[in-house]
């Protein structure tokens, strides 16, 4: 993942945090607002309720005086909380309804109540008529209807002998009656109100707990991960690129190594991104300094094997010279011991002129001829070629070309030792048969040729000597085979590599341009 991405997923994730804490918080004040509104609703009911019961009590003390004025106030009051219910959201319906049916039921005694006082009043004024010592007292018993009617009942039962079948008794007694019942349904009322009130106090106070507790939850949050992320992010980064300065200055001392590459997806970003390439660098290096070092060796030493190969031509002539003129004066009457000799003799010169026709062929880096050659008809050519000096009978040979027909630009009697060196290991490898596979690939601007063999594979100490000069596995081997191959490659400005196991075989791979840099070639 890019530093982009990571910036950005954090910046998102943080936004995330911020996003919902604020849809949170903007739901919670719908919430807080709805329950203020209805807190004010409620609030006023209290309110409504209270002055109804104060004009109740007013009603009761002082009627009939002002019996005009407080009725009209308790109905408008009536009026006014009817309105404030019916007016409520339907989401707070189901908690005023009992506070409705407690007016509804207020509004319903008040007015038996009022019907009961006027049913008296009229029974009051034929008891005057009917008895002059009512008159007299009709004044303090009118005044104590509202106020105290059992009162009234009791002294109309003593000094009147008004039984309770009176209908003036009978009404003062369900006046008690209708009396107390509304008193209790109006203290019913405040106290419904009172409790409406603290709910929804209690439901703002809660909505208002839960805003502070999500602040305190998410913004600290959002801290964390947003600046945390970042901060994890710049840590890893610099600890990282801290890394790089170290490997850096060791580069500059002249030291090689690599960089660990974090394993997780944090560190595939730019900066995972330019130690594998410094990595790769590193190698590219490496692989260059090696390189120096081997044509500075293979230099040195050619030129000490031209010097060599020149100061040992001369006596070798004449050794195989003499040698020759010895043979064919001896004739058959020689003992056979010198015979043995001659031939011994004749023998080793010959195989000390070919180790120096090697040395004289590694030295000399004779100038590429380059020129259009086939290559299907040149590795053929060159495994048959090598069936002339070893037993190639029990080897397999399979060459694969893709394109069936490849034309490579290249000096075809180099490239031809080439391939007759490498089949010549792969043969030494294969003593009891075996299979050797020629795979050649052409791509778009180069060839890529492999040659694999299923013998008995090499070390790794030995693939990292492979190519140095004098380097043998061999009994009799000068060491000078695969030298040759390695210069060869390198003038046609290719690469070769060796890829091998013990046991299961060894593989050259070989890349070279579709066209090779030669004096022919550039003149063209």
């Amino acid at each position: 993942m890019s530093l982009k991405k990571k910036i950005v997923l954090s910046f998102l994730v943080s936004a995330f945090i911020i996003a919902l804490l604020s849809a949170f918080l903007y739901l919670n004040f719908v919430e807080i607002k709805k329950e203020t509104m209805f807190l004010e609703l409620t609030d006023t009911i209290r309110s409504k309720s209270l002055q109804l019961r104060r004009h109740e009590k007013n009603y009761f003390l002082y009627a009939p005086e002002h019996a005009g004025d407080e009725i009209k106030a308790i109905y408008g009051y009536l009026k006014e909380l009817d309105e404030i219910l019916n007016n409520m959201k339907a989401s707070n319906l189901d908690r005023t309804a009992s506070l409705k049916e407690l007016v509804l039921a207020y509004r319903s005694q008040f007015s038996s109540i009022e019907r009961l006082v006027n049913d008296i009043s009229a029974e009051s004024a034929k008891l005057k008529m009917m008895s002059p010592s009512y008159v007299k007292v009709s004044r303090l018993i009118e005044s104590n209807f509202l106020d105290k009617p059992l009162e009234d009942v009791r002294y109309l039962k003593e000094v009147f002998f008004l039984g309770p079948e009176h209908k003036l008794v009978a009404c003062l007694t369900e006046l008690d009656t209708e009396i107390n019942a509304l008193r209790k349904t109006g203290e019913n009322i405040l106290s419904v109100s009172k409790e409406l009130d603290k709910t929804a106090r209690d439901k703002v106070d809660g909505f208002i707990r839960i805003s502070r507790i999500a602040i305190l939850v998410f913004f600290p949050l959002f801290l964390i991960v947003g600046f945390g992320t970042i901060l994890i992010i710049i840590g890893n980064v610099v600890k990282r690129l801290q890394m790089l300065t170290d490997v850096v200055e060791k580069t500059g001392e002249g030291k090689f190594t690599h960089v660990a590459e974090p394993a997780h997806a944090w560190g595939s970003d730019e900066v995972g991104q330019l130690i594998q390439k410094f990595n790769f660098m590193e190698e590219q290096l490496d692989l260059r300094e090696k390189e120096l070092l081997r044509s500075k060796k293979l230099a040195a030493i050619g030129t000490l094997a031209s010097g060599v190969a020149h100061e040992l031509n001369n006596p070798l002539n004449n050794i195989y010279t003499t040698a020759q003129r010895l043979m064919k004066k001896s004739g058959e009457e020689i003992p056979e011991y010198i015979k043995k000799g001659l031939d011994d003799i004749f023998g080793q010169t010959m195989r000390v002129k070919s180790i120096v026709s090697d040395l004289l062929e590694f030295a000399r880096g004779r100038e590429l001829h380059p020129r259009a050659l086939e290559l299907r008809s040149l590795i053929t050519g060159a495994f048959k070629q090598l069936g002339n000096t070893k037993e190639v009978g029990n080897i397999r040979f399979h060459p694969e070309l893709r394109p069936e027909e490849i034309v490579l630009y290249a000096d075809a009697e180099l490239l031809e030792q080439v391939f007759i060196n490498l089949f010549s290991n792969a043969a030494d490898a294969m003593r009891d048969g075996g299979d050797l596979l020629v795979k050649v690939m052409e791509e778009d601007s180069t060839v890529r040729m492999s040659v694999s063999d299923t013998g008995i594979g090499m070390s790794r100490d030995t693939i990292e000597r492979i190519f140095e000069p004098f380097f043998t596995t061999k009994d009799k081997g000068t060491g000078l085979g695969l030298a040759i191959v390695f210069n060869i490659i390198q003038k046609h400005q290719g690469v070769i590599k060796v890829e091998s196991e013990e046991g299961k075989g060894t593989t050259f791979i070989i890349t070279l341009p579709k066209r090779a840099v030669g004096p022919e070639n550039s003149s063209r």
